[in-house]
């Protein structure tokens, strides 16, 4: 050991892994050791959710009192073993034309970026194809409760929401708490191999219906960004479903003042909590080692169907 760092073998590679004992977050006394350790043991499930996709990060150096910052790029001196994709930038003025994200394939690349202090993993609703963006192979609605309301909200709307995309035929959809104040449902598309919807048309079906949604319930829903209009409702955010955009993988930390996760949910709670609000809360990350215990990959399986 040197610098307090070790050599650890990961996957086939040798990484040199540094300050396992650093606070990463303070306020539960969580160390990046112990960061380290949940996400070796999601990296099954969450690995299927950023395989193919351009994984954009928040990292925290130096715990999540400091400061954090955002990172499309592969940092200077990433390995060559890296799997990276280049692609043209969305007008980010730091970046230049293109951008050259990491891809995540396997865990020893899920570790790299993690000892980098990357806490939050964001990926968008399409994946790759030869290096190429592909149409998406998913929908996305966000669901963000503007004080007082809260989670409950957020549940009463998810369920609306899940029945309404049901009339569309869009079956197969997986409520995701995002470990701040709201959650995200993905619903599965038949996209992913370029002859599917694009980002665009995917993006103003998501308007429509949170447009139509807002009509038919003003009390909860709006569709409109403006924080004016959001106290006490729930803002249906439909535009992540734009190609540039991203959403926080689930199985994913987050960076707040508790280890939270993106965590995938059984419709069950989500219809529990929309009827008892105290049954419903955000997720901690050793809560959601014991729910892959008993649950499995909620996420993968609920997009998959039956």
């Amino acid at each position: 050991m040197a610098d307090g760092q070790i050599i650890a073998e990961v996957g086939g590679r040798r990484l040199k892994i540094g300050n396992l004992d650093k606070l990463i977050y303070p306020g539960t006394e969580t160390t990046k050791g112990e960061v380290l350790h949940y996400y070796t043991q999601v990296a099954g499930p969450l690995l299927s959710v950023l395989a193919q996709r351009p994984v954009t990060r928040i990292r925290w150096p130096h715990g999540v009192a400091d400061l954090s910052f955002f990172e499309k790029n592969l940092p200077p001196g990433a390995p060559a073993w890296l799997s990276r994709v280049t692609l043209p930038s969305s007008g980010s003025r730091s970046t230049g034309d293109r951008i050259t994200y990491p891809v995540v394939t396997d865990l020893a690349e899920l570790v790299y970026l993690v000892n980098l202090a990357s806490l939050e993993f964001h990926v968008p609703q399409w994946r790759l194809r030869d290096d190429r963006p592909t149409a998406p192979d998913r929908l996305v609605v966000d669901l963000d409760p503007g004080a007082p309301a809260g989670l409950p909200e957020c549940a009463r709307l998810a369920l609306i929401v899940r029945d309404r995309l049901a009339r569309i035929g869009l079956t197969r959809c997986v409520p995701v708490t995002s470990g701040s104040k709201g959650m995200q449902l993905y619903a599965a598309l038949d996209g992913g191999s370029g002859g599917g919807r694009s980002s665009e048309e995917v993006r103003d079906a998501a308007r429509e219906l949170a447009q139509e949604l807002t009509r038919e319930h003003p009390d909860l829903v709006v569709w409109k960004m403006t924080k004016s209009k959001r106290p006490g409702k729930v803002l249906l955010d439909w535009s992540q479903n734009t190609a540039a955009k991203t959403t926080i993988a689930p199985y994913s930390l987050r960076g707040k003042d508790r280890p939270t996760v993106a965590a995938p949910r059984t419709w069950e709670e989500i219809e529990r909590g929309a009827e008892h609000p105290d049954s419903l809360r955000q997720i901690l990350y050793d809560d959601v080692l014991e729910r892959l215990a008993v649950h499995g990959n909620l996420f993968a399986d609920g997009l998959a169907g039956d």
